[in-house]
């Protein structure tokens, strides 16, 4: 039986503060749906005609670059808006979304949204801490994608992923997310041989070990102290 989705909106992050009231009536215009890992949610260039929001599972966010290279600007879990600021905007979405595994997203139509909010001040007030704060943390990762060396922005990527998703395990930190070499590569805005030879240096020195279903940060200390170097 699918669950209603004032029900999905009331487990969301962004969503779970609102009041009763404004819940089922954003839940009124809001459909959820499934996608399966390496399913593309939008094309860069699509126009931006719905508001996205990860109910469960994680979405990567890429952009072409020159050559045809794609970077990987962020990954989203559960409570992340996608495509938030081009809604906003009126404008085509800068990025394309791909499922990195299976996920659920809560689909707002940009009309029907826009209308809601225009008879709902606090329905406003209780989603624009969530959107401005995902907007600050996607400029960042822009900015780290643009410069600093490699082996800093691959740390800083490492230890990001640390922070939102990492849990204590018997060797160190557990990042439960099996990236491959080339995933790595693209959020770090470098090349996967690149990537492929920082990993196995890190996996000597005890930096990082990959494990089939993610990977352990053992000394976190040791892993910061590369973003400094």
């Amino acid at each position: 039986m699918a669950i209603p989705v004032a029900d999905v909106l009331a487990k969301n992050p962004l969503f779970r503060r609102l009041s009763d009231e404004d819940r089922h009536r954003l839940a009124g215009v809001s459909e959820v749906r499934s996608y399966e890992r390496g399913a593309r949610i939008f094309t860069e260039g699509d126009p931006a005609e719905i508001l996205y929001t990860i109910d469960s599972g994680r979405v990567k966010v890429v952009k072409m670059q020159g050559g045809g290279k794609e970077v990987i600007f962020e990954i989203l879990g559960a409570g992340d808006p996608v495509g938030a600021v081009a809604v906003y905007e009126a404008r085509p979405y800068p990025a394309s979304a791909i499922a990195l595994e299976d996920c659920t997203l809560i689909r707002v139509r940009r009309a029907a949204f826009f209308a809601l909010l225009e008879t709902s001040p606090s329905l406003v007030r209780g989603l624009l801490n969530g959107l401005s704060l995902r907007l600050m943390e996607l400029t960042r990762r822009i900015e780290e994608v643009s410069g600093s060396r490699v082996e800093t922005r691959l740390a800083r990527v490492l230890l990001m992923l640390a922070d939102r998703m990492g849990r204590p395990a018997p060797g160190g930190t557990f990042i439960p997310l099996p990236l491959s070499r080339q995933e790595l590569a693209d959020l770090a805005g470098t090349t996967i041989e690149t990537a492929i030879r920082i990993m196995s240096r890190w996996g000597k020195d005890g930096l990082v070990v990959t494990e089939k279903d993610g990977f352990v940060v053992p000394d976190r200390a040791a892993l910061e102290r590369v973003t400094r170097i």
